[in-house]
């Protein structure tokens, strides 16, 4: 009934759904559900609902354990992560939570043996959708199906899963899709247990500071981490610090387009002096920057012989910082690209940062 009323997006009960599916009411119905006096012209008649729909859809999840003789288990879930609505996300998350071991451990005590074919059916499937999705990511559809099966995944708590379908992927990509801290943990947790992912592209996912914080313990494993326009604030850029303080082997940091100002920058910048720190590319446009960010960071910097590509676009430099980026350019013979346009340097400040092109062949200033 439960899953009927999911299927249906149904939440009330009658007596005659009662009587369909074999249900008495009883002291032990009761938990479960919910009396509902409802009026209909002069008439009254008791209906029913669950105290909530979350412990509808669980039910409903429990059901497909239960029931004797379920049959093809896996195209029910097919169908019902096919459905466009996402009316089915929740539903199908208690499923896979259902075939954790420590869960059954706990719920067969009332419940009864869960049968071991229906466990391993529901196993198979998360298998082959993790697997199935993460080969196509190009749409915002596609990586919202792709986070979904990813939350089936976490669900299971199943660190050998983990690795058999994630195994083989090195690059985890979510631009442009807004994520939320529980979306966040779901990451971490696949980032943890597998060793392989290294490049975590999160740019514009609003993910802010709550989330940062569920990512901060994993963001040490991945060498390029994009987090341009993700919502980052000076508070979320100590979280983020904490992290790269204890990743040297990081090379490519996309930060642009986030709210840090000078001091979110200095955090990082403190993060970025770490002696064996291997940072080649570095994205800082329109963080806010000023002129004091930018001499603490090209004083970070200066001690990092393997910077190749430094974006302080759309910040407010003036001609104040030249001489420290002078500075920082004549110190680092490995930098090729140091972009810096939209600032707010005048004629001399943009002459005397472009004048040192000339005695390096191979570098570009951009003013």
């Amino acid at each position: 009934m439960a899953f009927t009323g999911v299927a249906e997006k149904n939440i009330v009960f009658t007596d005659g759904d009662l009587i369909k599916y074999n249900l008495q009411p009883s002291q032990f119905l009761s938990g479960f559900l919910m009396e509902l006096l409802e009026r209909e012209d002069s008439a009254r008649s008791v209906v029913y609902a669950f105290p909530h729909l979350t412990i509808q859809e669980f039910v409903a999840a429990l059901a497909q354990f239960l029931t004797v003789d379920r049959g093809d288990i896996t195209t029910l879930l097919i169908e019902a992560h096919g459905n466009s609505g996402g009316r089915f996300e929740v539903f199908l998350s208690f499923v896979a939570g259902l075939s954790s071991p420590r869960t059954a451990w706990i719920l067969e005590e009332f419940l009864g043996k869960f049968p071991h074919q229906t466990i391993c059916r529901v196993i198979d499937w998360v298998k082959g959708e993790v697997k199935r999705r993460a080969r196509n990511t190009k749409s915002e559809a596609d990586k919202r199906s792709f986070l979904n099966t990813m939350h089936y995944l976490f669900e299971s708590q199943n660190p050998a899963l983990a690795q058999q379908t994630l195994g083989s992927v090195e690059t985890l990509s979510f631009s442009g899709l807004g994520l939320t801290p529980i979306d966040c943990a779901v990451l971490s947790h696949a980032i943890r247990l597998c060793d392989t992912i290294k490049h975590l592209n999160l740019g514009s996912c609003r993910i802010q500071c709550e989330g940062l914080q569920r990512l901060g313990p994993v963001l040490h494993k991945c060498q390029d981490l994009g987090l341009e326009y993700v919502g980052l604030t000076d508070s979320g850029a100590e979280d983020l610090a904490s992290a790269l303080s204890t990743k040297p082997s990081l090379t490519e940091l996309y930060l642009s387009g986030n709210k840090l100002g000078d001091s979110g920058v200095k955090l990082v910048s403190a993060a970025l002096r770490n002696p064996d720190c291997k940072i080649q590319t570095l994205e800082l446009g329109s963080v806010g920057l000023t002129d004091s960010g930018a001499e603490d960071l090209a004083s970070a910097l200066s001690t990092n012989p393997s910077l190749t590509e430094l974006n302080l676009t759309d910040n407010s430099l003036t001609d104040r910082c030249v001489p420290a980026l002078r500075r920082l350019i004549l110190t680092l013979p490995s930098l090729m690209w140091i972009m810096l346009g939209r600032n707010k340097f005048g004629p001399t400040g943009k002459k005397e940062l472009r004048s040192l092109q000339e005695p390096r062949p191979g570098l570009t200033v951009i003013v």
